[in-house]
């Protein structure tokens, strides 16, 4: 059982990125979500495109486009915020396991309004072992293929564990969410009961006094 799940994770890790597409105007931010382990190595490689109404079409920004990347991390702490160009890449290394935030808008740095203010941008994701470039570490260490391939298959073992690493910890963290909600509910509910009892004692010294005010007992 463990070997078929260890060969489904690594094809799923020889695949591509996370692609996204988005449509955005002048300043707008546009703001996703992407789950990431710690100490992973995060590469956005990216184009932008500006739509032209004559062509009815987008094309390639031009160099007067520039666009703004932030990243944050489950802590709310900037690991990311910086401007690039029309077209590019952006790198950063998580610090802790969790949700990442990564918000990315345009702006122009012409005193000018964009053709309609419509712009594209293309954006792959690449985590851990897919940011390698492994092309150039086979010319930078002359690597046979051979060995090539071995590190590949060492460093996906790697994303693998800190995958795993993470899933444990997300599973650690919804086991001491639900015990502490089921905690809270047990307490609610002695509560609940305490107010209840309560109710019903002094009701039934309030209608006994009452009687005993009219000498009905």
């Amino acid at each position: 059982m463990a070997l078929p799940l260890l060969l489904g994770q690594l094809l799923a890790l020889m695949g591509p990125g996370d692609a996204f597409y988005l449509e955005v105007r002048e300043l707008e931010e546009k703001c996703f979500i992407q789950e990431i382990p710690d100490g992973t190595v995060v590469i956005g490689n990216y184009k932008t495109e500006l739509y032209d109404p004559a062509m009815e079409k987008y094309q390639p920004s031009p160099q007067w486009i520039n666009l703004f990347v932030f990243v944050k991390d489950p802590e709310n702490k900037n690991l990311l915020a910086r401007q690039y160009g029309p077209q590019g890449s952006f790198t950063f290394t998580s610090q802790s396991p969790g949700e990442h935030q990564i918000c990315l808008h345009l702006e122009s740095i012409r005193f000018a309004l964009f053709y309609d203010g419509k712009l594209a941008i293309h954006l792959d994701m690449q985590l851990g072992e897919r940011s390698n470039d492994y092309a150039e570490f086979a010319a930078k260490d002359k690597l046979t293929q051979l060995h090539l391939r071995v590190q590949q298959l060492v460093e996906q073992v790697e994303l693998i564990q800190k995958e795993q690493e993470y899933q444990r910890w997300r599973e650690e963290r919804f086991r001491q969410t639900s015990e502490s909600t089921n905690q809270r509910v047990l307490w609610w509910s002695i509560l609940q009961t305490f107010i209840l009892v309560a109710t019903g004692v002094w009701q039934m010294q309030h209608l006994k006094s009452f009687f005993k005010a009219k000498k009905l007992v």
